[in-house]
């Protein structure tokens, strides 16, 4: 097989007309030659850090939108569903993934669970960690969320971080904020990526003290306008991720888009590009080819190197996407979970106070850190509700693995002017997260996810509308065209019922994130992110 067209060298920074010879699945030849084709062919995108959960899609479902797009290969936590079904749920996702073309790599989750003030579903510890790193399918140890655990020389942590070193695995960071000599003691670890950077500065310390800094541009998290203009100089250092992208999201773009934007920044092609497809293989090792002889055949043909509208994706030699037409197949697959509580009750929902103030979760919109804010209680016999005027609205967090009584907190910036909406993607235990304008919403927002064993709902004045999640009450067991459509749908009704944020529940997923200061909510109770400290509601 052969394909003609503008050839683009990214080591070389060159480009030039000509002629790749592709057999048994590797490039055997690259000539220059005089061709007609106007199109590029480049090396595939690759993204450097996902959680192919948070797609609602099982890995071989998302593998035939990714190919769509450019994309050849993923560097993937599977943490989400570690969390949920532990080392079984990890099986799961390599063994899905393998029954494609695709190129997914997966890590050893790290934090399972991420902390010991949430309720998981499994416990990976050091021994689990050990097993998996040991096996050829797991490519690196995944992103290291506890950071205090590091900073405080943890056992068990420091046990899991020698095992990546001695399997000479690459091992990924996750430090919001971290800067300094706690920065310097988190890199010394061997710790050696960060896709978690929010500010230029951030970015910069870490880039300039050896990391390998992620620009991440995901449905909720964007740090893509404050990290970029660091490629300029560090663009051997430098990598693309979208870390968690929803399915209808998915569907317009992935790794490509990020692209675009670099572009037309007027950032260079090939810095850009060395970002998007090369860094990637080479910092974590992967089995994915460059455009080189002798590589696999892990290469794309794209309309130009603006758009980077893709017009073919090829996988080891073969074509799994074809002018618009993803040829990669459905794969059957059984469904597993681990959802184990019963219905709760409106008054499960009450929190009795005779308090004048309360501390509040402040969401911001593209953001997956949080603020701490004091705002005035409203009280109503006794209970602490939501008040829809000054958009200070209850939000519950509620165990999905036993029976305990649901944790409150409060929260801004949800804007809802009627019902709620809940989610079961609950990042990192995924427990069930609600928030509504009074209980009885959000006590039957909640019921209708138990009822579903998963899944994402809202519930208005006039209708209420849920999607299911069976596969670990994270993922959906239909393909993305179907998943989108139906997010696409339960977003607009969130909107509809007020929600002024871009991706109400993608940001409504993260707001259990303790790892992600300042003020969040696990199933156990309020937390404070910077003293990694349970904090109260009342003041």
């Amino acid at each position: 097989m052969k394909l003609k067209g503008n050839i683009v060298d990214v080591p070389n920074r060159k480009i030039f007309k000509g002629e790749v010879t592709i057999e048994n699945g590797k490039i055997i030849s690259i000539e220059e030659r005089d061709c007609k084709e106007d199109h590029y062919i480049l090396p595939g995108f690759i993204d450097a850090h996902i959680h192919i959960e948070s797609s609602m899609l099982v890995p071989s479902e998302f593998a035939k939108v990714a190919v769509t797009h450019g994309t050849v290969a993923t560097v993937s936590d599977p943490h989400e569903i570690g969390n949920v079904l532990g080392v079984e749920g990890v099986e799961f996702m390599i063994e899905n993934g393998k029954q494609t073309p695709f190129k997914f790599n997966f890590g050893a989750p790290s934090c399972v669970p991420a902390t010991s003030f949430e309720s998981a579903g499994a416990v990976i510890d050091s021994n689990a960690i050990k097993s998996l790193l040991a096996n050829p399918d797991i490519t690196y140890l995944a992103e290291m969320m506890n950071y205090p655990g590091v900073l405080y020389d943890d056992a068990e942590v420091l046990k899991k971080i020698e095992w990546a070193k001695h399997y000479n695995k690459p091992i990924d960071g996750h430090a919001p904020g971290l800067r300094g000599d706690n920065l310097s003691k988190y890199i010394a670890t061997g710790i050696s990526t960060d896709h978690e950077c929010f500010t230029y500065e951030e970015g910069l310390e870490k880039l300039q003290k050896g990391m390998k800094v992620i620009i991440r541009e995901g449905s909720a998290a964007k740090n893509f306008n404050a990290l970029i203009d660091l490629l300029e100089e560090y663009y051997a250092s430098m990598m693309f991720c979208s870390d968690d992208k929803h399915p209808d999201d998915l569907l317009l773009g992935h790794i490509n888009e990020l692209c675009i934007r670099a572009v037309a920044k007027g950032i260079d092609v090939f810095k850009v590009l060395q970002a998007a497809c090369v860094n990637p293989v080479k910092h974590y090792g992967l089995d994915v080819g460059l455009l080189h002889v002798g590589d696999a055949a892990d290469c794309i043909v794209v309309e130009d190197l603006k758009t980077f509208r893709t017009l073919q994706t090829y996988i080891n030699g073969d074509l799994v996407y074809d002018h618009g037409i993803s040829k990669i197949k459905h794969v059957d697959f059984k469904n597993l979970n681990n959802f184990n509580t019963d219905k709760k009750y409106i008054e499960d929902f009450r929190f009795e106070s005779n308090t004048e103030q309360i501390r509040v979760i402040e969401c911001l919109d593209g953001e997956l850190v949080t603020n701490e804010i004091v705002e005035k209680a409203t009280i109503k016999n006794g209970n602490l509700v939501s008040n829809i005027e000054s958009d200070i609205l209850k939000m519950a967090v509620v165990n999905r693995y036993k029976n305990d009584k649901p944790a409150i907190a409060f929260i801004k910036n949800f804007a809802l002017k009627q019902g709620a909406i809940a989610s079961s993607v609950g990042h990192d235990s995924h427990n069930i997260i609600a928030v509504g304008v009074s209980d009885e919403a959000i006590c039957k927002a909640v019921n209708l996810l138990i009822e579903n064993k998963g899944g994402i709902c809202a519930i208005s004045d006039t209708q209420e509308k849920v999607v299911p999640l069976p596969v670990a009450g994270i993922m959906s067991d239909q393909n993305a065209e179907t998943i989108g459509k139906q997010y696409a749908e339960l977003d607009t009704m969130a909107k509809d019922m007020g929600s002024t944020l871009h991706a109400p529940y993608m940001s409504l997923s993260f707001m259990a994130l303790l790892v992600i200061p300042s003020l969040k909510l696990s199933d156990i109770g309020l937390f404070d992110g910077n003293t990694f400290k349970f904090t109260n509601l009342e003041i």
